[in-house]
């Protein structure tokens, strides 16, 4: 996972690294998937060093597709063997 850290002012690698788990631990408690951090902003709070503003983003899960074909659910026919391709092509389409 590539994260992208943005800040006003200098970062540490060590202050870099808790502030990426807290907001980590964060998300988890919110019940969404800690992977898909996507960046880290902070920003001061007027100025104060000591007082920042931590948000984040998080990137959206790809959408797979999945269609019934030949009575099987499924998402892609990339691992189906040549017979139930041929079943595929052969198959009638019916359009509403």
């Amino acid at each position: 996972m590539d994260i992208q850290f943005e800040s006003e002012f200098i970062v540490t690698e060590k202050e870099r690294d808790a502030y990426v788990e807290a907001v980590k631990k964060h998300i988890a408690e919110e019940g969404k998937d800690p992977s898909l951090l996507d960046s880290i902003r902070l920003t001061l709070a007027d100025g104060d060093p000591d007082s920042c503003t931590v948000s984040y983003r998080l990137v959206g899960k790809p959408f797979e597709r999945i269609r019934r074909i030949t009575g099987y659910l499924v998402g892609t026919t990339d691992r189906w063997n040549n017979a139930k391709k041929a079943e595929l092509h052969d198959r009638v389409k019916h359009s509403a």
